[in-house]
């Protein structure tokens, strides 16, 4: 065969193809056209004949086209917009634009790149980011209420009191009371580190004079809660009385505890002078296994009669050490401090990032939480290493005021930069185990200080979110 005729051939192919082409064009966009063109009446018979279609609108290949383009991620975050229901009151509908969107879904890439590129709380922070990113994607509807996941797992869990409270169980798995025990003077510590959660309440009032903010009682309580660096704590005195702030409140709190070693070292060295950085602390006595067991049973009977409102975290808590500590049920206490933990922070960090919305965080009020949230954990820190200071006036063995630091509740990232910061300046000084009795004393007593603000709120705080209070 000639080259010519193969060239014919080959152009002769390529016009049956065009041809065809244009047939099949020419009667898709007759069948979708609007009128009563015959193909249209085939088409309509047609979809007659499969079961459900009867009423499926016809729409041209322009129109689809359109459509399409219309409904773009894109388009929809350059020149969309969406009405969602203000979550105090939902009579009022906020116009939320598209571009608020694209920026939460930033916050959300921010958070994921802090965990994953930082190391700053991975396990937290990487979920809360995908849930962010999540729920700001337009049209996904996976904060859609009755299918959308997010919404599902919010509402298992976060939404109530079911997740913090399961994470309490794992902590309690997880944590060894027996510094505490062995010098339970060190209880102080943790106690005054509380001194950063009340004064906020003030900060709050303060803050309150700056035009635009206006903050609750009920909202300063969530937002105080900051101080003890308690991320489930603050998840669940948040979902209590103030839940449209949760999501703020619950980053703030965990991006504090992730920068503990950055806050808190400037704040030690300030108020401690360089012979107070080298004081040595006797070798902790042993604690018997008794003790251990005693410890979270008689930990919950006082919980139960001096501050009941408080009794269910401290006694989750106190569950999930008792199980650690009798050594009866190992496989219930690896698997709360492996797989169920590890499953409930998952779940518990992605409807926190279902939380975070423009019209919950981009406001003046998610500012001023985390200005107040950072003084709260400031003056926490500041709190236990005072009270230390003030204890070795009376003290015959000295207390070295490095470890008042690790009274706030970030188990047990404060009690290494405790240890970190006594090691610059001696060496041979191990400071770990001593800070570990205020810090496991801080997880203690930031719950009592959430009790104490449920027992007094809770009850009209819960009436003005049903909306009985107006």
């Amino acid at each position: 065969m000639s080259g010519k005729e193969t060239s014919k051939r080959h152009v002769l192919k390529l016009t049956v193809v065009i041809c065809a082409i244009a047939l099949v064009y020419s009667v898709m966009s007759t069948a979708f056209a609007t009128g009563d063109s015959a193909p249209r009446a085939s088409l309509r018979n047609l979809k007659a004949e499969i079961s459900g279609s009867e009423h499926v609108p016809s729409i041209s290949i322009s129109e689809f086209l359109v459509h399409t383009l219309e409904n773009t991620g894109i388009n929809s975050l350059i020149n969309g917009s969406e009405q969602v229901p203000d979550f105090i009151n939902p009579a009022i509908l906020n116009t939320i634009p598209g571009w608020q969107r694209l920026i939460m879904m930033a916050i959300g890439f921010l958070l994921i790149w802090l965990g994953a590129a930082k190391n700053f709380e991975p396990l937290l922070l990487i979920p809360i980011g995908f849930g962010t990113v999540f729920v700001n994607i337009p049209g996904a509807g996976m904060y859609a209420e009755g299918h959308g996941m997010l919404r599902i797992i919010y509402d298992a869990g976060v939404g109530n009191e079911l997740f913090p409270m399961l994470i309490f169980m794992g902590i309690g798995s997880m944590t060894d009371f027996g510094p505490l025990i062995a010098n339970p003077k060190t209880a102080l510590l943790g106690g005054a580190s509380q001194l950063g959660v009340f004064a906020v309440l003030f900060g709050v009032a303060i803050m309150n004079f700056v035009p635009g903010l206006d903050y609750t009682m009920f909202e300063a309580s969530a937002i105080a809660i900051i101080g003890g660096a308690d991320g489930p704590t603050s998840i669940y005195l948040a979902g209590k009385l103030a839940p449209h702030m949760m999501a703020v409140i619950a980053v703030a709190a965990y991006s504090y505890m992730a920068l503990v070693p950055m806050i808190q070292p400037p704040i030690m060295k300030f108020l401690t002078s360089k012979k107070e950085r080298k004081i040595k602390m006797k070798q902790l006595r042993h604690v018997s296994k008794a003790e251990k067991i005693l410890f979270p049973i008689a930990l919950l009977i006082l919980a139960i009669l001096i501050i009941p409102s408080a009794a269910p975290l401290i006694g989750m808590l106190a569950f999930g050490n008792f199980i650690k500590q009798c050594g009866v049920v190992d496989r219930l206490s690896k698997t709360l401090e492996n797989e169920l933990l590890n499953i409930v922070s998952i779940l518990l960090s992605l409807g926190v990032g279902s939380q975070m919305t423009p019209e919950k965080i981009m406001n003046p009020k998610a500012i001023g939480i985390i200005a107040l949230g950072l003084l709260a954990f400031s003056i926490a820190t500041a709190g236990g290493i005072i009270m230390a200071k003030v204890m070795n006036i009376f003290l015959k063995e000295k207390i070295n005021p490095l470890i008042g630091s690790a009274g706030v509740s970030a188990v047990p990232m404060a009690a290494r930069v405790s240890n970190k910061v006594g090691l610059e300046y001696d060496p041979s000084n191990f400071l770990l185990m001593h800070a570990m009795g205020p810090n496991v004393a801080g997880v203690i007593g930031t719950a009592i200080a959430a009790g104490v603000f449920i027992a007094t709120y809770a009850e009209a705080a819960e009436k003005v979110i049903s909306g009985v209070i107006h």
